[in-house]
């Protein structure tokens, strides 16, 4: 028998079985899973320091028959990056995966606070170094959202300042 023969005869001798449990359409489709449906749109983002000076686009969407919210992050200048966001129903939590096209990666895990989606986690800097961080997103009475983002040099117990973003639903 040929290679190709044999790798074909054993991709199908382990397929994993079909899941079991609810139907697809209807796994996601929780209130939990609907949590961050407040984040979801095409967005024009500023820094609230200066909220006329637009600095990058973001396009956030739900997918996957809603069992994630994807960003994708297009700054006006500098490196673009995205994050891939899952409610996770045996844990309880959100869990957030960001990485960058400056090689960064941080991984978030959070949930519901006061109204306000709060994620923390460790960032890994291309160096390998790794820092605390913890990012708030907060819908607005004007329908807008703010993502305040916070780094701790102590493992949680301070917190520092280190962005706070507006993002406004873009023009259609």
């Amino acid at each position: 028998m040929s290679l190709i023969a044999l790798l074909m005869l054993a991709s199908v001798q382990t397929a994993p079985a079909a899941p079991s449990g609810p139907p697809a359409a209807t796994l996601c489709q929780t209130p939990e899973h609907a949590q961050f449906d407040f984040w979801v749109g095409k967005w024009d983002v500023y820094p609230a320091a200066k909220p006329d000076r637009l600095v990058a686009h973001s396009l956030i969407e739900r997918l996957y028959n809603g069992c994630a919210v994807r960003e994708n992050w297009m700054p006006l200048k500098g490196a673009g990056g995205g994050s891939l966001n899952s409610y996770r129903p045996e844990k309880k939590q959100w869990e957030q995966y960001w990485t960058d096209s400056g090689n960064e990666m941080h991984v978030y895990v959070g949930g519901m606070q006061d109204s306000k989606m709060v994620m923390t986690g460790i960032g890994r800097g291309p160096d390998g170094t790794t820092s605390t961080l913890r990012m708030i997103y907060e819908k607005l009475p004007d329908g807008s959202v703010t993502q305040t983002g916070y780094t701790s040099k102590d493992d949680g117990k301070t917190w520092d300042l280190e962005y706070k973003f507006i993002y406004r639903r873009a023009a259609q």
